[in-house]
């Protein structure tokens, strides 16, 4: 995926797990994310990693590696992040499918969306649905 800087998102949530590889596995095969960029230590710790899902990414790394963000990060408690997606029906489906927890199946919401919200294995939250941030209503 080649990114115009003009049509980029510029906003990228930044997750930390403590199998960050396990993580990455999870979010694409259970939530369709892509993997664009994976940066390892000689050890194979996960330094940072790009995962794409339509035109937005999240980036992530390890747990307990040192520096700054990690330290800032260290009582942090979970995230929540928000994707936009076709057809949410399909999406949870496959979601379910590979095991992910579905915290609240697809719903109509009074604003209009359809939406479901899941967990994944280390606690975050991820809600799935067709609201359009910043989109004429």
């Amino acid at each position: 995926m080649t990114l115009d800087p003009a049509s980029a998102p510029s906003l990228y949530p930044a997750l930390l797990y403590r199998d960050a590889h396990a993580a990455i596995r999870q979010l694409t095969t259970a939530f369709g994310f892509k993997k664009e960029a994976l940066y390892e230590s000689e050890d194979g710790t996960v330094l940072h990693a790009e995962l794409s899902h339509g035109n937005g990414r999240v980036m992530l790394g390890s747990k307990g590696r040192g520096g700054a963000f990690d330290a800032a990060m260290a009582d942090a408690g979970p995230a929540a992040v928000y994707v936009v997606v076709e057809d949410t029906d399909a999406h949870c489906a496959r979601a379910a499918a590979a095991g992910a927890e579905i915290l609240i199946p697809p719903t109509d919401q009074d604003y209009g969306s359809r939406d479901y919200l899941a967990r994944d294995a280390e606690g975050n939250v991820w809600s799935f649905g067709t609201y359009l941030p910043g989109a004429a209503t």
